[in-house]
């Protein structure tokens, strides 16, 4: 790993236990899980036992509910366009708030060309989704709200139990995109009331090339790829039978150890926040309590963020984020930071932090210097 590595949130490295448990599906155990064999069938009970470990994860209450996928966007899409198309009989109406993930925001506007209805609901300063409009908004033609679990820009965690309530008392089904929140807080997809539940192998140190959507017994999906059985027809394809058996154990990992990594991080990332907002016109952004453990963002006024990003890998070879990884070669203002009430000129100034098992108290003082001589730099070159 190079330098210090502050961007866990868009690739983490492949545990190396993982890494030792999976490696056998790519050479030894390599059987197609379709095949009628017996080296098929190993593979099969490969996937089964992974489908096992991550429906345990968030307290699916059958694996068979688990649906692996290529992608947690491929899991957005089909939880999105799945269940909107398969159910547009019953309504034409889809929720989402204003602060998505942009693989559910460009699914929803995708269904408007198909005649479907598409609301964003706004969110307070801290990011959290107006209650009061989703309630509003919601009708018995809504056919699929989508509120992710936390936010991977800003790090705010949502009221998902509340909201969830509200989309069955006058709706119909809740997707909720984990991927920033998994092995990071408890997710109880029961409790929650969650009806879909997108997640990413690679956001909890599994292989890259696999994600999952749990879908619960009474949504009824339309694929999105046509193709063979595999994955009850909803995701037909081979089975990435390596990256599969990762995600797994990598799920396995994640519940037993996530209590004791996030209270591990939960100080260091207080830590740093401290220090950063030390610096002259330095601003945290999402909540400042309600967020994620290892979760830091802040904004910078009158500097880029791209120019932060590119100084910090440069001269400090500290690695750090500017947004989502999916959308920050645009170059545009993030639609997260927007829909906070940030101006443009604000919403440019970001830098994401976010914190992974490699990182550790003693790296702070370093970083925090690397950031304040970072930013008296820029500013220093900035017309601003």
């Amino acid at each position: 790993m190079c330098g210090i590595y502050l961007d866990y949130q868009s690739a983490m490295p492949v545990d190396t236990r993982v890494l030792e448990f999976a490696e056998r599906y790519l050479t030894k155990e390599f059987g197609n899980p379709s095949a009628l064999h017996s080296v098929g069938l190993a593979a099969k009970s490969a996937v089964e036992e992974a489908r096992r470990k991550v429906a345990e994860l968030i307290n699916a209450p059958d694996p068979s509910n688990i649906i692996f996928t290529g992608s947690a966007t491929e899991a957005n899409n089909l939880a999105i366009r799945g269940t909107a198309q398969r159910n547009a009989a019953k309504g034409k109406k889809v929720l989402a708030s204003a602060i998505e993930h942009i693989s559910v925001i460009n699914a929803m506007k995708d269904l408007q060309k198909g005649g479907f209805q598409l609301t964003l609901v706004p969110v307070d300063s801290a990011g959290i989704i107006d209650l009061a409009v989703l309630e509003n908004q919601l009708s018995k033609d809504t056919t699929v709200t989508s509120v992710m679990y936390a936010n991977s820009e800003i790090g705010t965690i949502e009221p998902i139990k509340e909201i969830s309530q509200m989309v069955h008392d006058k709706g119909m089904f809740l997707h909720v995109d984990a991927v920033a929140a998994q092995g990071r807080i408890p997710i109880d997809v029961q409790k929650d009331g969650i009806d879909l539940l997108t997640i990413s192998s690679n956001d909890m140190y599994g292989p890259q090339g696999a994600g999952a959507l749990y879908v619960n017994p009474k949504v009824k999906l339309q694929p999105t790829l046509l193709g063979g059985g595999q994955e009850k027809g909803l995701r037909p394809s081979t089975e990435n039978l390596f990256a599969i058996a990762g995600m797994g154990e990598a799920a396995r990992l994640a519940k037993l150890e996530m209590d004791q990594e996030s209270d591990r991080l939960r100080p260091i990332r207080d830590s740093l926040i401290k220090e950063i907002l030390k610096i002259d016109e330095a601003y945290l952004t999402g909540h400042t309590t309600i967020r994620l453990p290892h979760h830091a963002s802040f904004r910078f006024s009158r500097i880029e963020g791209e120019s932060i990003l590119l100084t910090m890998d440069a001269m400090f070879n500290i690695q750090v984020s500017t947004g989502s990884a999916c959308s920050s070669r645009t170059l545009e203002p993030s639609h997260v930071l927007l829909a906070i009430g940030l101006k443009h000129e604000q919403a440019h100034g970001s830098m994401v932090t976010t914190l992974g098992k490699y990182n550790n108290q003693g790296e702070i003082s370093v970083i925090a210097k690397a950031v304040s001589q970072t930013v008296q730099r820029l500013r220093a070159l900035s017309p601003l």
